[in-house]
């Protein structure tokens, strides 16, 4: 979705692309040392500052944590976890405190959607996943379990994503301005709403 939605904006301003996935590592030096001119998810840091300019935020990726409708869980503090069996998909970095505390009554799935079964089958209190992501699958689970099930108000870690266009280019400033107009006019006429629609993604504000 997210290379859906920059070549799209990038395009409309002008620009040819060429999309090359390579790891996230060789991608930083290759932006670094002008190989590459963009990077189309990036999170923001300031040490990237150093080798790339960013763009303003075109996307926010949220992870939520879900329940099923009927359990009196609400907004919850880190400490409060400790009392709830919580599916996780296995390898996924939610987030750093997440991710280290121990004392979480952790129970590793292979994907969402076994862990969102699991949840709508009383097996345990939450799951949690980017809410993209979740939307998107919850989309396609049979009605009895996206009926039984919703998020928890707030986020667990929330990250904004942007283009990193390389100080290399000497076109940098334009692009990423160029960018960044074409986003909001994007929005303006239906555009990324439709961007979005069509991965899925689009849904109403709550479950």
């Amino acid at each position: 979705m997210a290379t859906d939605i920059v070549n799209t904006a990038l395009k409309r301003a002008g620009y040819t692309t060429l999309y090359e996935q390579v790891p996230w590592a060789r991608a930083l030096l290759g932006l670094s040392e002008g190989r590459h001119d963009v990077l189309i998810n990036a999170w923001f840091s300031e040490d990237r500052k150093k080798i790339g300019q960013f763009s303003a935020e075109y996307l926010l990726n949220r992870i939520r944590f879900i329940k099923r409708k009927e359990s009196p869980i609400d907004a919850l503090t880190h400490e409060q976890l400790h009392h709830y069996l919580i599916a996780v998909v296995r390898g996924y970095a939610y987030s750093p405190a997440f991710d280290s505390d121990v004392l979480l009554k952790k129970v590793p799935v292979q994907n969402f959607s076994t862990a969102v079964r699991m949840l709508a089958a009383e097996r345990v209190d939450l799951t949690l996943e980017d809410e993209y992501v979740a939307r998107y699958n919850l989309a396609l689970e049979a009605n009895e379990v996206r009926a039984r099930v919703e998020f928890l108000p707030g986020s667990l870690s929330e990250n904004s994503l942007h283009i990193l266009v390389s100080l290399k280019n000497p076109h940098h400033a334009k692009i990423v301005a160029d960018f960044d107009r074409e986003i909001a006019a994007m929005k303006a006429d239906g555009t990324y709403e439709e961007l979005l629609r069509l991965h899925g993604l689009q849904g109403p504000p709550e479950l």
